[in-house]
């Protein structure tokens, strides 16, 4: 299946900002997409992700996917961002 989340809210630019405050920004922007949700009970699951900087947006998807009942998510990004590069205020 492809497109299973949707961004329910739009969100800030996450750049800059501390992991609480990052946290916040993202509660309750990311969903399942209705049309998807039988289809998620069960699944294993592979996120497939561009650029994980501090892991914010990533740990909101695989969130809302569990609560959806998937059974594993394993995630497959093409860049991560080194925690040294991230500006770790908040």
């Amino acid at each position: 299946m492809v497109d299973g989340l949707v961004r329910r809210k739009p969100t800030p630019t996450l750049g800059g900002l501390g992991r609480r405050a990052r946290a916040r920004a993202l509660s309750g922007a990311i969903g399942i997409d209705p049309k998807h949700a039988t289809a998620l009970k069960g699944a294993q699951v592979l996120l497939v992700y561009d650029v994980m900087t501090s892991g914010a947006t990533s740990t909101a998807c695989v969130t809302a996917l569990k609560r959806a009942g998937a059974e594993k998510v394993v995630i497959a990004c093409f860049a991560r961002v080194l925690d040294e590069a991230l500006d770790h205020t908040g």
